[in-house]
């Protein structure tokens, strides 16, 4: 097992991107709102990977940031989503619930790379 597989930050990215998954194949999107969430939700998990594989804070911080831009990239999808009617109120709170936890562990792992 590689060590960035046990951080609880990276499980529950990995849970998060299996649900988008698993969202994406019941709804009916259109090509690019589909490719975009399932490719940010995607970037969220890889980017604590291989962020973990550098050595030092300077780059794992990077790959951090990224990986939190990939959450508020989701969170924007998520808001066009609930504009245009394709998702209701209970299942945008569901997602956006899960992005600001993501958020704020990464918050905390960028900080304290610093």
């Amino acid at each position: 097992m590689f060590d960035f597989q046990k951080l609880v930050v990276y499980q529950k990215a990995k849970a998060y991107n299996v649900e988008i998954k698993h969202f994406l194949s019941q709804g009916n999107f259109d090509r690019y709102t589909h490719s975009q969430l399932r490719r940010a939700s995607f970037s969220i998990m890889l980017n604590i990977a291989e962020g973990n594989s550098r050595f030092s804070n300077k780059d794992k911080r990077n790959f951090m940031v990224i990986s939190r831009g990939s959450a508020f990239e989701c969170v924007g999808v998520f808001d066009y989503l609930l504009a245009t009617g394709e998702i209701n109120q209970e299942k945008y709170d569901y997602f956006h619930a899960k992005l600001e936890e993501l958020s704020k562990m990464l918050y905390a792992i960028i900080k304290s790379l610093e």
